[in-house]
């Protein structure tokens, strides 16, 4: 993969159905069909994975299960990485999950990349009838039954919230060694215990932090955790809202409405407008030189994996591609930080 930060795409799978949003006419279908061909363009640019996000029960995300299209994703594509980011574990038996993403796997021929979440929203705890305060216990047991499933054990296990007897998966990962894992965290203290067991992180910074420095101190929180831990470097995602156009002032043009109908629909308590993002620079948005600064700056903090989050609100397919592209083609190579990409298969 060479050195310097490596380039990945995430897709925040807004939906705005035309009875609450007037104007807006596509439907779940054709939104699915878009990103298929966006995970295909991001494969022919060199992006190393194309990451989708699950939700439910609101029209802020339309991928309630990821391994479903990933498998549709795999089917279009030879060579980039597909992952969940993240599996919400509490919402699941962890059996399921095993059995679903060894099958993206195999469908994949190990390109699967596993992201992993407790989760945050209190609609859909609400939804699925579980107490929010269970979350952290119930992902740990669930990820390390994944584990032990897709290593081909022959399960046993009573626990808090899952039980069963002598089970083994009859489908397993295509990967000989463990399936990548990657755990998100929203706050710096999550962090340092994702660290200290070992576990590889996910972050996205708008929701925690207020300026683009801090994103050093979640890294530094993140490192000390690993130290402590006993464990070597790991790797932190971090992923930004990104937006690249010829210039700053084209970049607003073109996507701030539809980065605040986004922020305006999101669910999280931070809420930092277009203009908020530009101010903090927790984002890849802006001309061409602007974004290639920004990858110096990250690569200066140490960053070394940045997802785009890239189709944000009702932003037009068109634009959201002539974006990636000009990340890979124009913003990447003129930031001189960004690793060799992969051959596109």
């Amino acid at each position: 993969m060479g050195t310097g930060i490596t380039l990945s795409v995430f897709s925040v799978v807004d939906h705005y159905p035309p009875a609450r949003h007037p104007g807006h006419r596509r439907t779940v279908a054709e939104f699915y069909q878009q990103l298929l061909e966006e995970c295909r363009l991001a494969e022919q640019l060199g992006y190393d994975t194309f990451f989708v996000a699950e939700h439910h029960f609101h029209e802020y995300g339309a991928i309630p299960n990821p391994a479903v299209w990933m498998a549709a994703a795999a089917a279009v594509t030879s060579r980039i990485r597909l992952g969940p980011a993240v599996v919400v574990l509490p919402f699941h038996d962890p059996r399921i999950v095993a059995e679903d993403y060894a099958m993206v796997d195999q469908l994949s021929r190990g390109r699967l990349v596993f992201g992993a979440g407790s989760g945050y929203l209190a609609h859909e705890f609400a939804g699925f009838g579980i107490d929010p305060a269970s979350k952290r216990a119930r992902f740990d047991e669930a990820l390390a039954l994944i584990r032990r499933l897709w290593r081909g054990e022959r399960v046993t296990h009573a626990g808090t919230y899952y039980a069963c007897h002598g089970v083994e998966l009859n489908v397993r990962p295509w990967q000989e060694r463990e399936v990548p894992v990657y755990v998100a965290a929203l706050r710096k203290e999550a962090l340092y215990w994702i660290g200290r067991n070992g576990e590889n992180a996910m972050i996205v910074p708008y929701a925690t932090v207020g300026q683009l420095e801090e994103v050093a101190d979640l890294l530094a929180e993140y490192r000390r955790g690993r130290a402590d831990g006993g464990h070597g470097p790991g790797e932190v995602i971090v992923a930004l809202h990104t937006h690249v156009a010829e210039s700053d002032a084209a970049a607003r043009e073109e996507a701030a409405a539809a980065f605040d109908l986004y922020v305006a629909t999101r669910l999280y308590a931070r809420r930092q407008t277009y203009d908020d993002i530009m101010a903090s620079r927790l984002s890849l948005m802006g001309g061409v030189d602007t974004v290639a600064r920004r990858l110096e700056e990250l690569a200066a903090m140490g960053v070394t994996h940045v997802a785009a989050l890239y189709n944000f609100g009702d932003l037009p397919s068109a634009l959201a591609r002539r974006s990636l592209e000009r990340l890979a083609r124009e913003a990447a190579p003129r930031s001189g930080v960004v690793a060799q990409p992969a051959a596109a298969g």
